[in-house]
C-alpha cells in the first residue's frame, strides 16, 4: 500500500473527501431564515390591519395591503430556497468581514433618522455617495454623480409618472412648494 502524498499520477488535485459536518447545519445557521419567516409573518399580519382604499381610488387596481403581501410571500419563497440550499450544501466556516461590511450596516441604520428628522432624498444621496467610496470607488465625480442622479430618477420616477407625493422633508419642501 503506497502512502497518500497529496497528487495523483494523472496530475488532478485529490478529493479532500466530504467536508466535516457535511448534512448537518450549525443552530447559529437557522437564525437568519428564523427571523426572515417571522419579519413575514408580522408583515402579513400587519397587512390584515390596513382598511380597504375606496373603489372610487383604486379602481380595478390592487387595494393597499396586497403589495407587501405579495412581496412577503416572494419573500417567504425565496427564503424555502435557502434552506434547501442549505441543507443541500451546509455552509462552511466563514471568513471575518471586511470592514466595508460594517460601515454599511452603519449607513443603512443612518437611512431611518435621516429620513424621518431630515429629507428622504437628501439622505439617500448622501448615503448612496458614502457607499460608493466605502466600497472602492475612488473617482469622486462618479460616486457624486451616482449619489445625485439615483435619488432623482426615484423622485420623479414616482412624482411624475406614478403621481406619488412623499414626505415632507429639505428637498421635498422646495420641490413641493
Amino acid at each position: 500500500m503506497q502512502p497518500v502524498t497529496g497528487s495523483s499520477s494523472d496530475g488532478a488535485a485529490p478529493d479532500p473527501g466530504p467536508r466535516e459536518g457535511a448534512g448537518v447545519v450549525a443552530l447559529a445557521e437557522w437564525i437568519v431564515p428564523a427571523i426572515i419567516f417571522v419579519f413575514c409573518g408580522v408583515i402579513a399580519w400587519l397587512t390584515t390591519t390596513f382598511d380597504e382604499a375606496p373603489d372610487i381610488i383604486v379602481g380595478h387596481a390592487m387595494q393597499p395591503r396586497n403589495f407587501p403581501l405579495f412581496l412577503c410571500v416572494l419573500i417567504a419563497i425565496l427564503n424555502v430556497v435557502l434552506i434547501l440550499e442549505m441543507i443541500r450544501q451546509p455552509p462552511g466556516p466563514r471568513d471575518r468581514q471586511p470592514l466595508q461590511t460594517l460601515a454599511t450596516a452603519i449607513l443603512v441604520a443612518l437611512f431611518y433618522p435621516g429620513v424621518v428628522y431630515v429629507d428622504m432624498f437628501l439622505t439617500l444621496a448622501v448615503i448612496i455617495f458614502a457607499m460608493c467610496l466605502v466600497w472602492g470607488e475612488r473617482r469622486l465625480w462618479v460616486a457624486a454623480l451616482t449619489g445625485v442622479l439615483t435619488p432623482a430618477v426615484i423622485f420623479f420616477s414616482f412624482d411624475l409618472l406614478l403621481e406619488v407625493r412623499f414626505p415632507r422633508g429639505l428637498l421635498t419642501n422646495i420641490y413641493y412648494g
